[in-house]
């Protein structure tokens, strides 16, 4: 776990809360620096899970993390005092661990981007998500040719006007994660259902998703939107999988005024 603190803003950061960010499956958490950059009013903390051997210890590192932040052990559970509010951002498979650790009731607030509840379906629900099949794809392709898997998971994050724009460029360079970290990913994304949990996650949700996403697709969005009780969802027309990329400015706006719209209320 890091931290990126910047103190002549300490006062506002403790004012504001501080997010914990989860990235996208084989993806460096640098993929939020600018983002981050945009919102200095809030003290940021990122969960580094890229070289986690199993599921079990990639789902133990963000709990981990999330407790450490709270101090649970020493302190009541809710109690925000020193640090503030507590919000998760969560890309993915980042956003399926955001939306189980607020099951659990270690969030006030989260925002997800092209995220699910559950990532494999059904034929009948490849609107929501993909096959089981493909996911096992994947697997038996890193463990033959880990670059090639990642080099064509990014193909598909994009649309064919994304890619002409040059918006897969602004991603950092692939490798970050190990073999078992990738593994570990994809078996979280075949395992791990919060579907059942949606209806009790009583925290304010933002979502962020594209019209054109085919990894995680928009009829997800649409899912997670009709079953948490407090969530707003963003529409980004013609985007992909990634639909900060290229929107920094504007997401911050939104996330900015999304949050103080609930937070001062």
């Amino acid at each position: 776990m890091s931290a990126l603190d910047n103190n002549p803003l300490q006062i506002e950061q403790e004012k504001n809360g501080t997010i914990l960010w989860l990235t996208g499956w084989s993806m460096p958490d640098a993929v939020f620096d600018r983002l981050r950059l945009l919102l200095p009013d809030f003290r940021h903390i990122s969960v580094d899970y890229n070289a986690a051997d199993s599921p079990e210890e990639m789902l133990c590192l963000t709990e981990t993390a999330v407790k450490d932040m709270l101090d649970i052990e020493g302190t009541a559970f809710r109690e925000r005092v020193s640090q503030g509010p507590l919000l998760i951002s969560g890309w993915s498979l980042g956003g399926l661990l955001a939306l189980r650790l607020a099951a659990k009731g270690y969030a006030d607030g989260l925002v997800l981007f092209g995220a699910t509840a559950r990532f494999t379906r059904s034929k009948e629900e490849f609107d929501r998500g993909l096959a089981d099949a493909y996911v096992r794809q994947m697997i038996k392709g890193i463990l033959k040719d880990q670059h090639a898997v990642e080099t064509n998971f990014r193909k598909v994050m994009f649309t064919e006007q994304e890619w002409e724009a040059g918006l897969a460029e602004r991603l950092p360079h692939t490798g970050s994660w190990t073999t078992q970290s990738l593994l570990a990913g994809l078996q979280i994304l075949r395992s791990e259902e919060c579907l059942s949990q949606l209806p009790h996650i009583d925290c304010p949700v933002l979502l962020i998703h594209g019209t054109e996403d085919r990894i995680c697709p928009y009829g997800a969005g649409l899912e997670l939107t009709a079953h948490l009780p407090q969530a707003k969802l963003i529409t980004l027309t013609g985007c992909g999988h990634a639909p900060f990329l290229g929107k920094e400015v504007h997401i911050a706006d939104e996330w900015r005024r999304w949050w103080h719209d609930h937070w001062k209320k």
